[in-house]
């Protein structure tokens, strides 16, 4: 067990005045305490926002390339402790090692990237009539309030606070309560590597932290990965003048028609439904299949279910893990026993399936078939693996279907017609779109965001200008010698 360092606010790790805490134990073996964490108050957040707001210049007139290797150094740190990172990962969030592994070599490798926004920060010029010089000048945009989710507790914090301090901004930090030990561990890595307190701060807690940090005064953009009830949440407190960059839920589709790659189709389901034991914003949670094939199809999903080996991820040849709490664990009950009260039907899984060991959040890959498009099935995120198959007869019908809902964020199409590739990126209403790949996984040099209640629609993460937009300021110089 990790009894955490505390909040890092001012500079130093402090635990509040309180000495308030909360738990987090292994999803696999739920009597396993992983870390104790610092239950934060509204007073603790003020703190640390506070303190930003008053020495952020400080970092902000740092040169770009000193921000640049600040955060080579801390990849270069986290990359020396990818190994014991990806253990502790599972321990705390409760994916397989393997995937696991693939997060802590990701993270440096963001962060690396990210370190060359901070030499790309440039301007435009404009001609003049009158021999003056306009041009326009990139500044930080301030203090930048990060909330991050519990499926990729490294990832997804780097891909936010790598940008963030490129750009010269001060940033606080709230990892999600159920993965704070992931949370202090990039933020140590940053700090190490030379990010001032002025410049860093962790505050660790449940709601009430995120709500203290979009409220105050002092933070001047919001970038946060979750639920969309959650970001809703967050659109309706921050103030007009506080930019925000929301990217929530999804219920992304695979459509596989008659003339598709049976096999492609296969694994790319398999990846997309079962990777993170479902629990992935982009992760397939829909199937949208012609009815000449959906027999075959369905049977082979079938398959890969009842050979999925469930288990602790740190275990040998288990390739499906726990789902990350007693929350989720519920939810996917849910939607499971009320499915067949909606005409859907259960598949069972073939081939050899053992049930999933006791005592963790552990359930098995789950299909239904004959799934109304309209049913909450089909409708609402359940983040895990709950499969829904929905039949269709054309093309058309599958478009309909793959956007008869209010989420937008990924979609896929297995096809090797590329006129018909085309139009489907056209249809869809997605803002990542798949031709003969899953639904999840993404370049990390690519922009990523969604549409419809899947995102705020307004600066892109991940990569691009619009990235960088979000982080920065534009002035408008107008300068006569």
């Amino acid at each position: 067990m990790t009894r955490l360092k505390g909040n890092f606010i001012g500079g130093e790790w402090v635990w509040p005045g309180s000495g308030a805490s909360f738990d987090r134990t292994n999803p696999a073996r739920p009597d396993e305490l992983v870390a104790t964490a610092p239950e934060s108050s509204t007073t603790d957040v003020d703190e640390a926002i506070t303190h930003l707001a008053e020495h952020r210049h400080e970092w902000a007139a740092t040169s770009p390339d000193k921000r640049a290797d600040v955060l080579v150094a801390a990849a270069d740190i986290l990359a020396s402790q990818a190994d014991d990172l990806a253990v502790e990962l599972v321990r705390e969030e409760g994916k397989t090692l393997a995937e696991a592994r693939m997060e802590t070599m990701r993270t440096p490798q963001n962060l690396r990237f990210f370190a060359g926004e901070a030499l790309r920060m440039t301007g435009e010029t404009y001609p003049t009539g009158d021999g003056s010089l306009v041009f326009t000048r990139r500044q930080p945009v301030g203090v930048v309030a990060a909330i991050t989710p519990w499926n990729f507790p490294l990832n997804i914090p780097s891909r936010k606070l790598g940008p963030a301090l490129a750009a010269g901004n001060a940033v606080v930090f709230k990892p999600s309560e159920v993965t704070p030990l992931m949370g202090q561990r990039l933020v140590e890595a940053l700090v190490q590597a030379g990010v001032p307190g002025g410049a860093l701060a962790l505050v660790h807690g449940h709601a009430e932290v995120g709500r203290a940090m979009v409220a105050n005064d002092e933070v001047q953009a919001v970038t946060f990965t979750g639920s969309t009830e959650v970001g809703t949440a967050i659109h309706e407190v921050s103030g007009v003048d506080v930019r925000t960059q929301l990217e929530m839920g999804g219920k992304n589709a695979l459509v596989v028609l008659d003339d598709s790659d049976l096999d492609r189709a296969t694994t790319m389901i398999a990846k997309g439904a079962f990777g993170l034991s479902g629990q992935a914003c982009t992760g397939t949670s829909r199937v949208i299949v012609h009815e000449a094939v959906a027999d075959e199809l369905i049977a082979r999903i079938a398959q890969v279910a009842g050979a999925a080996r469930v288990g602790n991820g740190l275990d040998d040849g288990v390739t499906f893990g726990p789902l990350a709490n007693q929350a989720q664990a519920d939810k996917f009950a849910h939607y499971v026993r009320d499915a067949p009260g909606q005409g859907a039907r259960l598949v069972e899984p073939t081939g050899h399936q053992a049930d999933p060991p006791g005592g963790g959040h552990f359930v098995r890959p789950t299909l239904f078939r004959d799934v109304d498009p309209l049913s909450a099935l089909a409708q609402e995120e359940i983040f895990s693996p709950v499969l829904a198959f929905i039949t269709v007869s054309s093309y058309d019908e599958a478009i309909t279907a793959v956007n008869n809902t209010r989420y937008g964020l990924s979609a896929g199409i297995v096809t090797s017609d590329i006129g018909r590739a085309i139009r489907f990126s056209d249809d869809v209403e997605t803002g990542l779109v798949k031709v003969n790949q899953a639904t999840n996984g993404m370049a990390m040099n690519a922009p990523f965001g969604g549409m419809k209640h899947s995102s705020t629609q307004t600066f892109k993460e991940q990569a691009g200008a619009s990235m960088m937009t979000f982080y920065t300021t534009d002035k408008t110089v107008y300068f006569t010698p």
